[in-house]
């Protein structure tokens, strides 16, 4: 239970890992409307979404041209410590304008088929 807590935390000790975090808690999404929205090249969210997804943070399905990310039910322990991050996240600056953008992104006008 250690390894998983250390690992949780160096998942969220970047910036742009706790607001995809906080944009899955809202829906599924793919690589597109999620660099979009963090205004961050897609290898680099790729990069991000690799590495919560080897922590078993996120999982992810395909969805005919896409690729969804969406937040993995967790263990009470780790809900506990993501219930912690999710209230520290209420109400910043940054988050708040990513769940505004959430509400216009559009994926059929982002991505490539």
């Amino acid at each position: 239970m250690l390894d998983t807590t250390e690992k949780l935390f160096k998942i969220f000790a970047d910036k742009n890992r706790l607001r995809i975090f906080k944009l899955l808690g809202q829906r599924k999404m793919c690589v597109c409307e999620l660099a979009s929205i963090l205004g961050v090249s897609q290898p680099s969210i790729s990069r991000h979404l690799k590495r919560m997804k080897e922590v078993g943070l996120i999982a992810d399905e395909q969805d005919r041209f896409w690729t969804n990310y969406f937040l993995r039910k967790s263990s009470k322990a780790q809900e506990s410590v993501l219930c912690c991050i999710k209230f520290l996240l209420k109400g910043d600056r940054v988050i708040q304008s990513d769940l505004e953008k959430l509400k216009k992104v559009d994926r059929t006008k982002l991505c490539c088929k």
